[in-house]
């Protein structure tokens, strides 16, 4: 069962991370298992697999009358899965890094409006205000406003998010240290209504005897922290409470959101890059519909020569 798991931990990042639905995650295992058998068959496994095995596998979905379009949604699944297991240590190179599929126009993050994300975080807080005081549902309603809080305020990783320290947000300066990919860390602000909701949760974690435990959000469990697919589950139910459909939302929606509307008013993409935590500045270019519709409205509001 072990050779199982890689795919399996792939799966479950992207219900909880992306928010995929039912089908994708189907049609990726599908594909995936798929790959992982051929590799079988050859006495390969996805730890060790090189990138001469890949084109091989590829040439075989050929051969047996797979349309490009089909294949290169294989590379595509192929692709995800081995960069997955190079973030998260469990190979120590990607072997399909450079392998190139069908070029296609890039698409665009989803994300929500900011009236919508104001609405997310106003049924958060009522959900808080409904439940009685010092009761475990209070401490999970505050841990849902907490993250959301957090979430939209520095635009962490969902990994980054449920893995913070007890110690978080305890500063006397309004920052919070975070460990990202590859062990990198780097400082992120963290607004007023962020401290307060975190102050709020910790407050009454601490009086329900959870002083002790090393993480800002513990739960039962191999790593002791909130899980993200328990996150994932918990933003979706007040995304319906909020009117909001639960497809559209996921923890990287709001990431997304949190990049998008930081460029909408003004931020420069180089900030966004670090806030975010990317090694390269191309993959905060996926943002750059935003700053494209800004320098639009600029030339046509500020251009001297612009007729009104």
């Amino acid at each position: 069962m072990a050779k199982d798991r890689s795919i399996a931990a792939f799966l479950e990042m992207l219900a909880a991370e992306r928010g995929a639905a039912a089908n994708t995650l189907e049609a990726y295992r599908r594909d995936l298992a798929d790959y992982q058998g051929a590799l079988v068959r050859t006495r390969k496994t996805l730890q060790n697999a090189a990138t001469d095995d890949i084109k091989a596998y590829l040439r075989g979905l050929k051969s047996r009358g797979f349309a490009p379009s089909s294949s290169a949604r294989r590379l595509s699944a192929i692709r995800q899965l081995h960069r997955f297991l190079y973030a998260e240590g469990l190979r120590g190179d990607d072997p399909a890094a450079i392998l190139e599929g069908p070029r296609r126009p890039p698409s665009l993050p989803k994300i929500l409006s900011i009236e919508e994300v104001e609405r997310l975080l106003a049924a958060a807080q009522t959900a808080v205000a409904e439940t009685p005081e010092k009761s475990a549902a209070r401490l999970d309603a505050l841990r849902t406003s907490c993250l959301l809080e957090l979430l939209y305020a520095t635009g962490l990783r969902v990994s980054e998010l449920v893995a913070l320290p007890k110690t978080a947000g305890k500063r006397a300066e309004p920052l919070i240290l975070v460990r990202g990919k590859g062990g990198r860390e780097r400082l992120v602000p963290l607004s007023e209504p962020a401290r307060r909701a975190v102050a709020a949760y910790r407050a009454l974690l601490d009086s329900q005897g959870h002083a002790a435990g090393p993480w800002l959000f513990p739960a039962q469990g191999a790593s002791g922290h909130l899980s993200r697919q328990v996150f994932a589950r918990d933003l979706k139910t007040i995304a319906a409470q909020a009117g909001i459909a639960t497809a559209r939302v996921s923890p990287h929606v709001l990431r997304h959101a949190f990049a998008s509307h930081l460029l909408q008013n003004g931020a420069d993409l180089r900030v966004v890059q670090e806030l975010l935590g990317h090694a390269d500045i191309s993959t905060t270019q996926i943002y750059t519909h935003v700053l494209d519709a800004r320098m639009k409205a600029m030339v046509r509001d500020l251009h001297p020569l612009n007729e009104a």
